[in-house]
């Protein structure tokens, strides 16, 4: 039962036939991990076994695929579902709307909305579409589709036009928002705590405090909308983005007021902001609540408050938490260990740093690429130039969590570069280039530009050269065109 409170339904599985999947369909896909590959392999032995899963079940589960932004398999499970002859609803249509967009692109979108029957192409489709644009940041798209929605009479509801505002407040266009709220008053369309958040953000952006704390007084003039505690943690950040801490500290306690029902996010949301205050104090009562609240601390609560406590410079107090963690935790999250790691690195502790990633390796978590990627700033800092290229190829063969490549920082390059050319290591030079085509398609002029002055201050010739950059699609600097005469000798 305490399984089946994950999908919030009182339904039971525990008692149907064995036609059907033995047991909830998300706890199946997720037996083995919560990995793309793991899921996939989870999903096609569930589609191979031709059981049955009751509808409200794909339902949730498409729900928790989307939420930790697995869109291939939950794509893959609303169209084999289909196949079967599960019908879907108009909301079901928009959902995997969605999901065609995420895993497909917005062509494939467009070509599911397009075939989609009359009868389906309502306010919920349409919506579902104009997100997809505001996702993509496809402006004239979104607000092309606004106004066609418009032409056909649609209910409109705060939705699209949130949609709208995100994409403009995405896009450097604060601006823009004021309009678009005066526009939804004007056709009585409703706000809601959303609407409300966004246009506070808006008039941040422009420097208007004032406009945002009137915000905050129409919000409650109206009554129709119950401000929440996202209200005061966005004003509070507001505030402290305009330095005015006493100000935010006084949004932060109407914050902790509104979170009545304990919400972990509004927990963490406190500590992180009474730290940009650079309350100490608070930060630890704040904790020590959310303690009590959640007995079973997650690795994401600890990784906010060793985080915070690092900012405000507490290396003790870190150093506290992050072994208290240590003892508890079931899964040793390397993310955790970063912080600490991170944080040894910036204080020039680096031996600590070194002994606390092996000893998160000897508890099963390998160095991830941001583990490297500390090591590459801290070795460039400490001018250990072999160790810190060793660690540029250890973070690119790791790739990121999501599955896509780490590419150092364009800054890392250069100084790399730079050594390579001061010390005229043509070799070393080599070497770098050949570890950063693992994580880039297109190494740039720059790069061969530096590459070029390295061959020229170690008087060494390369004949290639010339056809490299042609291959390579590079055209170098006037400067560098007449260094190639010198170097690309027969």
């Amino acid at each position: 039962m305490a399984m089946m409170q994950q999908f919030g339904r009182t339904k039971s599985v525990t008692k149907r036939s064995s036609k059907y999947v033995e047991e909830a369909l998300y706890v199946w896909l997720f037996k083995d991990g919560g990995s793309e590959v793991s899921v996939r392999q989870k999903l096609n032995e569930f589609i191979k076994s031709r059981k049955r899963v009751f509808k409200w079940e794909v339902g949730d589960t498409l729900k928790k695929l989307r939420q930790r932004k697995l869109y291939y398999p939950a794509l893959k499970l609303s169209e084999t579902m289909a196949k079967r002859g599960m019908n879907k609803t108009v909301s079901d249509q928009a959902i995997h709307l969605d999901l065609v967009a995420k895993a497909r692109g917005i062509p494939a979108a467009e070509d599911y909305f397009k075939n989609l029957p009359e009868s389906s192409k309502n306010h919920l489709s349409y919506g579902a579409l104009l997100n997809c644009y505001c996702k993509e940041l496809m402006t004239e798209e979104a607000e092309a589709l606004l106004e066609k929605m418009k032409e056909l009479n649609l209910p409109l509801t705060s939705m699209p036009y949130n949609s709208l505002m995100t994409l403009y407040s995405k896009t450097g266009k604060p601006e823009k928002i004021p309009a678009i709220i005066q526009e939804m008053k004007g056709c009585n369309v409703m706000l809601d705590s959303y609407s409300y958040n966004v246009w506070m953000r808006a008039l941040a952006a422009v420097d208007d405090v004032s406009g945002v704390e009137r915000v905050i007084d129409e919000m409650k003039r109206d009554g129709r909308v119950a401000s929440d505690w996202t209200t005061y943690s966005n004003l509070a950040s507001i505030y402290v983005d305009a330095g005015m801490p006493e100000k935010a500290e006084n949004a932060l306690r109407e914050l902790e007021k509104k979170n009545t029902h304990r919400d972990l996010s509004a927990f963490q949301f406190l500590i992180t902001l009474y730290g940009r205050t650079g309350n100490l104090l608070e930060v630890h009562r704040v904790w020590r609540s959310l303690r009590l609240a959640f007995p079973k601390t997650a690795n994401i609560s600890y990784l906010n408050m060793i985080q915070v406590l690092v900012n405000l410079r507490d290396l003790p107090g870190a150093e506290k938490c992050f072994r208290e963690w240590e003892s508890r935790c079931s899964t040793y999250d390397i993310r955790v260990a970063n912080v600490l790691i991170g944080a040894y690195a910036k204080e020039g502790m680096l031996e600590k740093a070194k002994v606390l990633k092996e000893q998160a390796r000897w508890r099963g978590a390998k160095p991830s690429a941001k583990t490297w990627e500390i090591f590459v700033d801290c070795y460039l800092k400490n001018a250990e130039y072999d160790l810190a290229v060793e660690s540029v190829a250890n973070a690119i063969s790791i790739g990121k969590g999501d599955g896509g490549k780490w590419v150092p920082s364009h800054e890392t390059i250069k100084t790399l570069m730079e050594h390579f050319e001061q010390t005229k290591d043509v070799e070393g030079a080599e070497g770098f280039l050949e570890i950063l085509k693992k994580a880039t398609e297109s190494l740039g002029a720059e790069v061969f530009e530096s590459l070029i002055k390295t061959y020229a201050a170690a008087g060494k010739t390369t004949p290639a050269m010339r056809h490299r950059l042609k291959m390579e699609n590079v055209e170098v600097s006037e400067a560098s065109k007449k260094l190639l005469k010198s170097i690309c000798v027969e």
